[in-house]
């Protein structure tokens, strides 16, 4: 590849960026706006449900546009389709309208993190990716920067968490989105002419690994550790709603700056203590998590809270990552990179509507005269994070070699 320009450069950096701010604009303050709108139960179970259900979807049409259009059109087509689709979201006032809407929203939107991936690595060397990747993690973090600049400039003293103001930010932002993508230079599909396989496309080939017993348990444990890593991804501000905090948005996003910070601490990790330390210290950040927000409760201790938050880096980084790291190393070749798509698919598909769904069903059980006691809540997902941690000590061999590098930056996917 000939040396991309630096305006090629900016322009990847600025797609990147533009995408993952999009989603969390809206998606962090979701639970939150649901809480203060009356929309309880079923209902606000399965909105939150509409990411998993797009991850489900995001594959096929990825494969679709792998083989027949140019990736920058579709990108450009999904975005204004999300644009239309959440200024429509943030009218509705009946659930059942309103997790349609959103739902062919994620529909649209989850095939974007890959089909942004394809294209940066297209025009941009693969193993100089992160230094565009980055910038999705720096947008999400902008989406906290941005609420607390509206909640004390643009709409006064107004906070904006918690109403339907963050999904017209989320609307507008991928309509400014798919303007830049038509800046975005051709992108031919890369699979032209080849065979369509939804078996391909969902990685259902990689299923022949799971008659190692050892990556059989590894996907059993990421699978359940996907249900207390749900908890806080689509009801932490809930949580944070209830204990009287106003900016969520901007609270919860420290999580995702220690994730940049951690990232830069994986490739280390994973040199020096191997996969299977590496995401037992994942599993251990997320013990941790579910113990802090036990104990901020019960000795009334905001410090504890932010633990809680922090430690988001080191579980995504360390557990999901080093998973990833462990795929790589176990499935052969041919069948690499949709052994990727199936982990994808477990954890942030099947993995996050079942853990989606479950944590309403406990919320729910632990919730009196509209006020939910989280204590319990807390107190089973830190048993459930620490038996999964001592499952994976215990049970899962160490039967790959140590990492010198950590997994590419295209399955470094968001939570």
């Amino acid at each position: 590849m000939d040396k991309p320009s630096t305006s090629i450069r900016i322009r990847l950096s600025i797609m990147m960026f533009l995408q993952y701010m999009m989603f969390a604009v809206w998606w962090v303050p979701l639970a939150a706006y649901l809480k203060n709108t009356g929309i309880e139960g079923t209902y606000k179970a399965w909105i939150l449900s509409v990411m998993p259900l797009g991850c489900l979807v995001a594959p096929i049409l990825c494969m679709i546009a792998d083989r027949h259009f140019a990736s920058q059109k579709v990108l450009t087509i999904l975005n204004f389709a999300c644009a239309i689709l959440f200024f429509i979201g943030a009218r509705q006032t009946s659930p059942a309208v309103l997790f349609v809407i959103l739902l062919l929203g994620t529909f649209c939107y989850m095939p974007t993190w890959s089909l942004t991936n394809a294209i940066a690595m297209a025009n941009y060397p693969s193993e100089k990716f992160p230094q565009i990747r980055v910038f999705g993690s720096i947008g999400w973090v902008a989406a906290a920067v941005f609420s607390l600049i509206a909640s004390t400039s643009l709409f006064g003293s107004k906070v904006i968490d918690g109403t339907a103001i963050p999904i017209y930010c989320g609307a507008c932002t991928a309509l400014v989105a798919a303007l830049l993508n038509l800046t975005l230079p051709n992108t031919p599909p890369p699979a032209k002419g080849k065979e369509a396989s939804i078996v391909d496309a969902l990685g259902l080939r990689a299923l022949t690994l799971l008659k190692d017993r050892n990556f059989a348990l590894f996907i059993i444990i990421s699978l359940l550790a996907t249900i207390p890593f749900t908890l806080y991804f689509s009801y932490g501000s809930e949580f944070f709603l209830s204990r009287g905090y106003e900016k969520i948005t901007a609270m919860m996003s420290m999580g995702q700056v220690s994730e940049i910070l951690m990232m830069l601490l994986v490739p280390i990790s994973l040199a020096k203590f191997g996969v299977k330390r590496t995401m037992m210290i994942g599993l251990a950040a997320l013990t941790v998590r579910y113990f802090a927000f036990w104990g901020g409760i019960a000795a009334d201790q905001t410090l504890l809270y932010y633990i809680a938050i922090l430690v988001h880096g080191i579980i995504f980084g360390f557990f999901f990552v080093g998973g990833q790291v462990y795929v790589d190393k176990k499935a052969p070749p041919e069948i690499r990179a949709q052994a990727q798509g199936l982990i994808v698919l477990i954890c942030f598909g099947v993995g996050m509507l079942i853990g989606t769904l479950f944590n309403a069903k406990l919320i729910e059980l632990y919730t009196a005269d509209g006020v939910c006691n989280w204590i319990p809540v807390f107190v089973i997902m830190a048993l459930i994070s620490a038996v999964l941690l001592v499952a994976l000590y215990a049970l899962l061999r160490d039967d790959v070699k140590q990492a010198s590098q950590p997994a590419s930056a295209e399955q470094q996917q968001e939570a």
